[in-house]
């Protein structure tokens, strides 16, 4: 079962064998890949679309929308993206690096004086690229599903529906002993960007979901993206979020998102993220010195995978390929794409909440591999391998 209550996904820094890259093809058909999230009963729906040199090249969806009505996904929904959030408020951090207002080296105590203990130590780099050392509030036991019972009493109890504001989930991540020194490791903490969402609002004296909305979402018109703060509730079409209880399936598609903050709490479309990557990735939302600071990596004790700011690096063996991933109680994404942003998969699917991740773990994979390396199937040890690594690198937190 996966232990944190309001988890939001780790980076998904999968790694397989290094490979040549290979000319993408247009052609793709992962219609396969996305059944195999339904077949074994872990996932109720799953949905893709892939695009290159911006245009859609394929678009999938298998499994049910609503158990209820047992009507068919769609594939152009929405649906609660987790941390791929991260990427956008990254972006904007980089765009205000770039109009000089901080430096990427400047300490958080300079900007956010007296939040967090040591902070003079700590870099805005340091929050961006997860080598802070800052614990991750996640991981307090007040927001895990430690078992059935915890993930019932969520379900049907007061916490679901919570108003956190961002310094209360601040203290708790500044309340326990950090993981280690800053930049002294690498430690996923989603404490760290809501300290980022917290320095934007200090900067600009907007919030961060305005200044993402400002600054990417309008200019981009990804029009089915939002960043909703306490609305309970996913507008539009979309597919229904689901724990596995022992008495059935009970849907918990509603729930106060502001627990997740400037760490998780956005919502969009497979269309809006295939083009937010490809104008992040193409150059057109950073200078050029930002976007190089945007892909400078730090090693995630990962094997090849690595981790820039607000975006992992990850080989799923067709050669380096960028993006991130993103999880909340019934939701998953995967995010990723060439570095020139050519070509990418979006990726919603999901899973019951309190089922085990390693089949779903492998079927995330098998979409990135079928989708963004040609077509071509990787070896069965090797999906394994990226799998077991995916579930490693979420731990408690996840």
């Amino acid at each position: 079962m996966r232990a944190a209550a309001v988890a939001l996904a780790g980076a998904t820094v999968v790694t397989l064998a290094p490979a040549a890259v290979a000319a993408p093809r247009s052609g793709v058909d992962a219609q396969a890949e996305l059944r195999a999230f339904i077949a074994d009963g872990s996932s109720t729906a799953a949905f893709a679309e892939v695009r290159q040199d911006g245009r859609r090249i394929w678009r999938g969806a298998a499994g049910t929308s609503d158990l209820a009505t047992g009507q068919p996904v769609r594939s152009d929904g929405r649906f609660r993206i987790g941390s791929v959030t991260k990427a956008f408020v990254s972006t904007v951090v980089l765009q205000l690096v770039a109009e000089g207002r901080l430096r990427l080296d400047d300490p958080v105590e300079r900007h956010l004086p007296g939040l967090v203990p040591n902070g003079d130590a700590i870099s805005v780099r340091q929050l961006l690229n997860h080598t802070s050392g800052l614990f991750d509030y996640l991981e307090d036991p007040q927001f895990f599903f430690r078992d059935e019972a915890s993930l019932r009493d969520w379900v049907h109890g007061a916490s679901r529906w919570q108003d956190y504001r961002p310094e209360q989930l601040a203290a708790v991540g500044v309340a326990h002993a950090p993981y280690f020194a800053p930049g002294q490791g690498w430690r996923y903490s989603n404490t760290n960007y809501v300290l980022a969402g917290m320095l934007i609002r200090k900067l600009t004296g907007n919030s961060w979901q305005r200044e993402v909305e400002r600054r990417i979402v309008r200019p981009l018109h990804l029009d089915d993206t939002a960043f909703p703060g306490s609305e309970t509730g996913v507008r539009g079409p979309h597919a229904h979020a689901y724990a596995k209880l022992a008495e059935g399936p009970a849907d918990i598609t509603r729930l106060n998102p502001t627990v997740a903050d400037a760490a998780g709490n956005g919502i969009s479309t497979p269309a809006d993220l295939n083009r937010f990557h490809t104008a992040l990735f193409g150059g057109k939302l950073l200078r050029p010195a930002e976007q190089a600071e945007l892909k400078r990596t730090v090693p995630t004790g990962s094997g090849h995978s690595s981790y820039g700011l607000g975006v992992a690096q990850a080989d799923f063996g067709c050669g380096p390929l960028w993006g991130h991933d993103g999880g909340i109680p019934g939701w998953g994404t995967l995010l990723f794409g060439t570095a020139d942003g050519k070509r990418q998969v979006a990726l919603s699917y999901n899973p019951y909440e309190g089922t085990d991740p390693s089949g779903i773990d492998m079927a995330v994979v098998n979409v990135a591999v079928k989708t963004l390396c040609n077509g071509a199937a990787a070896p069965a040890g090797a999906v394994a391998d990226a799998a077991a690594g995916l579930s490693a690198l979420r731990g408690a937190g996840r």
